[in-house]
């Protein structure tokens, strides 16, 4: 009985089927001519047509793909699935993202909700983007305040205000910097020869002043005297060094002693330049006691940006930048490439930069990219850290260095 569970069904006689022979390595199925036709056996329940994936591809008697077109070199673009994104990160991209597009109410949403969220370690860095969306939109009071919760929550001192330079449309130059010679004495020729030298080579020039230890009022009166020069002949002078210089002038500004006039003016001139306007409109008040004339007025348009990192060569024009300033918007920087042609490192200047939209930071990739290929350094110096975040997101980290502005 138990062998009649195998015997045929009385009423069906079942056709032949061909042997079905298992695929080892070194045997395949045998393979059926074109006028040969498979045994089809009685359909019992499901027939062949009813199964998904099982009728077989037909064959065709086209070409094979052609792939010697594609580059799968280690240059080609690479595609990862990300598994997991860090939620600093994430938040930080999308307040770049929307500052980038002018939203500044929900920039300001995102990063006080993070910063009541993260008050420790990498979380700073939200911090610091609150800091200059405030200083960035004038909101000195609210800057102020969280300068009070960031120094409680990350126990140093908060970054300082500082004015933003009001700029019109956006500016590439090329500026160059040297570190002036000697000190600032009435009687360093040599020193104040090279700066008119340098002044002749750029239409902007940005004089580092911090190796400077000694001046007197005659130094200070050849220093005014180039200062007015290049505002004649519409050229700048940027000063570097600004809180050196500040300190090397403040024995000689005594008020009620109408003594080193050319030193009151020019530590007028650094204040006007670092935006203090506050100490500016004191010291003008005890200028105008003191000597008993009017002072000189503050203008906003004269303050300048964050001071560039100290220079290393010490006698020469060592080193020029490409400046960007102000708001950049569908900028495509024309004139980058033929200043990168002839700089290594390619410096680009961003320390007066107050917003740059998404389009014109991929533009500035596309250019980038093709100069890193060339084997030149690039280095971001001093944007502000929505300006960072946005670089970090559309990839330019991968080109470039970027050096951050100082607190």
């Amino acid at each position: 009985m138990v062998f009649s569970f195998f015997k045929k069904p009385p009423e069906r006689k079942m056709v032949a089927r061909p042997a079905v022979s298992p695929r080892a390595g070194d045997e395949r199925s045998p393979v059926r001519t074109a006028d040969e036709k498979p045994a089809v056996a009685a359909p019992v329940g499901l027939v062949r047509a009813d199964l998904p994936f099982t009728t077989p591809v037909a064959r065709t008697e086209s070409q094979p793909l052609d792939l010697s077109e594609f580059d799968f070199s280690e240059t080609a673009p690479e595609f990862q699935v990300e598994v997991e994104v860090d939620p600093i990160d994430a938040e930080a991209e999308e307040a770049a993202m929307l500052y980038a597009h002018g939203q500044d109410v929900a920039v300001r949403t995102l990063l006080e909700n993070a910063s009541r969220s993260y008050r420790s370690g990498a979380g700073e860095r939200l911090w610091l983007m609150l800091f200059d969306l405030f200083r960035l939109t004038g909101q000195r009071v609210a800057h102020e305040a969280l300068g009070i919760e960031y120094a409680q929550a990350f126990e140093k001192s908060p970054p300082g205000w500082r004015e933003v330079a009001p700029t019109g449309p956006v500016q590439a130059k090329v500026v160059g910097t040297a570190l002036f010679r000697g000190e600032l004495t009435g009687d360093n020729d040599t020193g104040f020869a090279a700066v008119r030298e340098a002044l002749g080579r750029t239409s902007h020039l940005r004089l580092d002043l911090s190796k400077v230890r000694r001046l007197d009022a005659a130094g200070c009166e050849r220093l005014l005297a180039l200062l007015r020069q290049a505002h004649r002949e519409r050229r700048e002078i940027e000063l570097l060094g600004r809180d050196n210089l500040a300190g090397l002038l403040d024995p000689f500004v005594v008020p009620g002693r109408a003594q080193d006039q050319a030193c009151w003016l020019l530590k007028l001139e650094v204040c006007q330049a670092r935006g203090q306007m506050e100490a500016f409109e004191e010291l003008a008040i005890d200028y105008a006691v003191t000597f008993e004339i009017s002072p000189p007025s503050w203008e906003a348009r004269r303050v300048m940006a964050a001071e560039a990192p100290p220079l290393v060569a010490s006698d020469q024009l060592v080193t020029e930048a490409y400046v960007l300033k102000g708001e950049i918007k569908g900028s495509r920087f024309g004139d980058l490439p033929t200043y990168a042609a002839a700089n290594d490192p390619v410096l680009i200047d961003c320390s007066a930069v107050t917003r740059m939209d998404f389009l014109s930071a991929g533009a500035l990739l596309n250019i980038l990219s093709s100069v890193r290929r060339t084997g030149r350094q690039i280095v971001f110096r001093h944007p502000h850290y929505l300006l960072a975040e946005l670089f970090r997101v559309v990839g330019l980290t991968a080109v470039a260095d970027i050096v951050l502005a100082r607190n």
